[in-house]
């Protein structure tokens, strides 16, 4: 664990814009979170906000009350928290950050904008002795691999976390299910592909949409790779990226390309209508991305998990009966506080009857 820290996600925190926060709230193994900062929902609980279980996170409506707040506990972090379209630092979120290093904090950040090559900040990092790290700088070309067709080696079992669309929930899903089989008793690693998962603390994670484009199927490869040889678990959960008929975001075919995966989960939203970020261009939708799905890996989906946004938890049961007629697979919302469907059992025990194929 890298230390205390105070996560920034002003306006955003519990929608698709404040996801990297999102996922740090529900888990990280990096940081012990403090609080998050959105002075929109201030006062409140963070896991309250989110999924509506009290985690002790709070919420706090600036920097400098979670300095206050948390004087004892020396935070040494300030985190980006938020994942706007671009990847852009906001205007506004300048000065918190200039304060953040004024305090002495070291600050995270998984946007574009590479905050220690902006002298505004730089500088007085620099004198102030902290340190800024970009996760999403893309590696230097002699570090980086060109596919082999070694993933063929893999033993493992590969499940793709796959969408109908971006920020959609594939890495909680990924991050839910590896947990689980391994509670279950079964060696299990997560591939993360983006700079959440890395921010989360996930040993083989590479940040796939700042890779240079000849070396994304190599990446993806070579991160299966070093998981397999170096930990032979029985299972490999792969983060997907984007969907396969994003616009702006078509992640997807990479990972079925270069990863082979044996099976693939399908996350949807069965009240979103757009593209997250592109209202007034809808949504291919679930038959459409799995059709694709299968013409270009030749199996057919193993499940569909549900995000529930907007939804009540009646209308996620109906749905998810509905689905499970319609298409006569597995569907589970991962996130349902309602116990009763027991997805983790039903998703765990299909997998174990996988493994002995």
């Amino acid at each position: 664990m890298d230390g205390n820290a105070i996560i920034l996600c002003e306006g955003a925190f519990g929608t698709p814009s404040g996801k990297t926060a999102n996922g740090l709230v529900r888990y990280t193994k990096r940081y012990k979170v403090l609080c998050v900062i959105d002075s929109r929902c201030s006062g409140e609980d963070a896991g309250e906000v989110l999924d509506g279980i009290k985690n002790g996170i709070p919420v706090v409506s600036s920097l400098d009350e979670a300095i206050r707040k948390f004087s004892k506990n020396k935070p040494k972090y300030l985190v980006i928290g938020l994942a706007p379209d671009g990847g852009r630092l906001p205007k506004e979120y300048r000065k918190i950050v200039l304060r953040a290093i004024k305090y002495g904090l070291n600050i995270d950040s998984g946007l574009h904008d590479f905050l220690s090559e902006d002298e505004e900040f730089s500088k007085p990092a620099i004198k102030n002795k902290v340190k800024m790290r970009d996760i999403r700088k893309t590696p230097e070309r002699n570090q980086l691999h060109f596919f082999t067709g070694e993933i063929k080696e893999v033993k493992s079992l590969k499940i793709a976390i796959l969408g109908t669309d971006s920020a959609i929930g594939k890495r909680t899903t990924a991050v839910l299910l590896t947990n689980e089989l391994q509670k279950a008793g079964i060696s299990a690693e997560m591939i993360g592909t983006g700079q959440t998962a890395w921010m989360q603390g996930w040993e083989y994670t590479i940040i796939l949409d700042s890779l240079i484009n000849d070396f994304v199927s190599g990446e993806l490869e070579n991160v299966i790779l070093r998981a397999w040889r170096e930990k032979k678990p029985k299972v490999i959960i792969i983060e997907g990226q984007g969907c396969l008929t994003n616009p702006a975001y078509p992640g997807g075919f990479e990972i079925l390309a270069a990863t082979r995966p044996d099976l693939v989960i399908l996350q949807h939203a069965p009240k979103r209508k757009f593209y997250d970020g592109f209202p007034g261009i809808p949504l291919a939708g679930l038959d459409k991305e799995m059709e694709i799905i299968k013409l270009l890996t030749r199996k057919k989906i193993f499940a569909i998990a549900i995000n529930h946004e907007f939804m009540t938890t009646d209308e996620i049961e109906k749905i998810i009966k509905e689905y499970e007629k319609k298409y006569k697979i597995l569907c589970f919302d991962p996130l349902l506080s309602c116990k009763s469907l027991q997805w983790e059992k039903k998703v765990i025990s299909l997998i174990k009857r996988q493994l002995l194929k």
